[in-house]
């Protein structure tokens, strides 16, 4: 019982380069595509409107052809059905992109938010908490928010 114990404690408190999590890092686009489908899950069901938002905000962000954005969409579902937290998927982004393209994943996250004509408390909900892991301010959060915004909308 105590060698299962230490086991235990040594996996927990092992330096981070040690952690499986960290030795195969999410790529970049699924961590991204992640994040859109986070938004997209976050309100009652998934909307056609929504992943076309986030098909939009991935294919700018890393210029990808069209006819990889469904698969990308796709496994990004699939790993999003199982996440449990957002850092797996933040922190390469955070350590990877430069700030003004963390801004925009901001932003494409709230143009999937207001993909389906409203936002849900929960969307906004993710979008203030991967902002925040991020590090992107809460005026830069403000200012996506606004520039996504359709206009009339509420």
């Amino acid at each position: 019982m105590l060698d299962a114990l230490s086991a235990f404690l040594n996996e927990v408190f092992a330096p981070a380069a040690d952690r499986s999590e960290f030795a195969d890092p999410v790529p970049l686009r699924l961590a991204a595509a992640v994040l859109l489908v986070e938004v997209m899950r976050a309100s009652d069901g998934i909307a056609a409107a929504e992943r076309v938002a986030a098909a939009r905000g991935l294919r700018a962000q890393f210029d990808l052809p069209e006819e990889a954005l469904a698969p990308l969409i796709a496994q990004a579902e699939q790993a999003s059905s199982t996440a449990y937290d957002y850092f797996r998927f933040t922190h390469p982004l955070d350590q990877q992109l430069p700030h003004e393209h963390k801004v925009a994943l901001v932003e494409s996250m709230w143009r999937v938010a207001y993909a389906d004509g409203q936002v849900d408390g929960r969307e906004n909900a993710v979008i203030a908490r991967v902002a925040d892991l991020l590090h992107v301010s809460h005026p830069e959060y403000i200012a996506a928010k606004l520039r996504a915004k359709p206009p009339g909308a509420a």
